[in-house]
């Protein structure tokens, strides 16, 4: 996976015939760059300015990153977390070598202490847009992402369309495999039996929902907010003659009617911590007296918002929670937390299938966008490889019923299959 040409991003033209024309570099270009790179945390590349030269870093470092111009270098500086990905996108910064191995080394040295990065966390947090996540505002930011085209995504991810993180009960199952473990292993969670019913939050394309009807008999009302993931679940759960599903184009917080199992799978990520608490009195509002919950999302260690690149440009409106902050989803309605299950490893490996594959059509994806698109996406992609590798982000999954709830498994054997694995494959 990890190949300069498996991420397509080593340029094949020398340094010199790359940045030539570019005008002269001067010592100052140099020394705003180390002075940027060591408030940085001194993260272990080279830099190459654009006269092809080295000029600050690790020059034997396997991971170069190529300034083009004089411009992307003071906008660099100025905004790493929203120009980097902007000038990268559209080919003013170039990385040589692999761009996850770049990402990471990046990411580890951010994480050590350093007051250049606390102020543009600062600066990051002024222009935080998930505070409006409104009925409105939320339809936006969904339209944004997820209606791309259905085309687009059947691309690179499994049979089922399913864009969250995957189970890999052992290292070399296939994509497909390994999506429908994930999702047998939370049918066993929540322990979901013929004819419960269950009111799914966030379907995307409506894998869940489908998995649920067909191999346990329960009865799902799945809700989202993206037209175009409605309109394709409805016709496949036609057209594959699935009953006891229903598809629902509605936000969550319009959710009525009772439930015995309440599921949510990536949809957190686009709530907002201001609106935990709301959907926390959606879930008391639906769930029975008896019944269990689980909700599946990103989250990370510490609380600090989304780069500004990754919010305005892939994900408008995304915030990935602590465990601490997803207490508010929970604590002021007297839930239960019964499990918390960290599967942060297993979204890096998903990642990882899912950049093979995009890379695979990326002259598909670039005839039916543009360049700019594809370097973008390649970006997000690889940086969410790096985020999950470094730690960075999480992916927690929380098993939840009503205060008092007895009837919960005393062990974990429900989880196991005959062979002892978790899930199946």
């Amino acid at each position: 996976m990890k190949s300069s040409k498996a991420c397509g991003v080593c340029p094949d033209t020398p340094f010199s015939a790359t940045f030539a024309g570019s005008g002269p570099v001067f010592e100052v270009d140099r020394w705003v760059l180390r002075a940027f790179l060591k408030g940085m945390g001194s993260p272990r590349i080279g830099v190459r300015l654009w006269d092809g030269e080295w000029a600050s870093g690790d020059p034997e470092s396997a991971h170069q990153l190529l300034i083009r111009s004089r411009r992307s270098l003071l906008r660099l500086v100025a905004n790493p977390l929203l120009c980097f990905g902007d000038d990268f996108s559209a080919g003013t910064l170039e990385v040589e070598g692999d761009l996850v191995g770049f990402l990471e080394e990046i990411y580890r040295a951010l994480a050590q202490p350093g007051e250049l990065r606390r102020r543009y966390g600062r600066l990051s947090r002024l222009s935080r847009s998930w505070w409006g996540n409104s009925l409105t505002g939320s339809r936006q930011n969904i339209q944004h992402h997820y209606d791309l085209g259905n085309d687009f995504y059947r691309l690179w991810l499994d049979d089922e369309m399913l864009y969250t993180c995957a189970y890999f009960p052992e290292f070399g199952v296939t994509l497909e495999q390994a999506q429908a473990a994930k999702m047998e292993l939370i049918c066993r969670k929540l322990r979901l039996k013929g004819g419960e019913r269950v009111v799914e939050a966030g379907c995307g394309w409506g894998g869940l929902a489908r998995y649920m009807a067909k191999n346990y008999g329960a009865r799902v009302r799945a809700f989202n907010i993206s037209a175009e993931q409605v309109a394709y679940a409805r016709e496949r759960a036609r057209r594959e003659g699935i009953s006891g599903v229903e598809y629902l184009e509605d936000d969550y917080r319009n959710i009525s009617g009772e439930c015995d199992v309440f599921v949510s799978v990536g949809m957190l990520e686009h709530v907002g911590p201001n609106n935990y608490r709301r959907l926390g009195g959606v879930i008391d509002r639906v769930l029975s007296r008896s019944g269990v919950g689980l909700i599946h999302s990103i989250g990370q260690d510490v609380a600090q918002p989304m780069s500004d690149w990754l919010e305005k440009r892939i994900f408008p409106g995304s915030y990935t929670p602590t465990p601490r902050e997803m207490m508010e989803i929970f604590e002021p309605w007297g839930f239960s937390v019964l499990d918390l299950e960290n599967l942060r490893l297993h979204y890096a490996r998903t990642l990882t299938h899912w950049l093979r594959r995009f890379e695979a059509h990326a002259a598909e994806v670039e005839q039916n966008f543009d360049a700019n698109f594809v370097r973008a996406w390649r970006l997000y992609l690889c940086g969410s490889i790096a985020s999950f590798e470094t730690g960075t982000l999480q992916l927690y999954q929380v098993l939840f019923s009503r205060q008092g709830n007895n009837e919960i498994p005393w062990t974990r054997q429900h989880l196991m299959d005959p062979e002892g694995r978790h899930g199946t494959v």
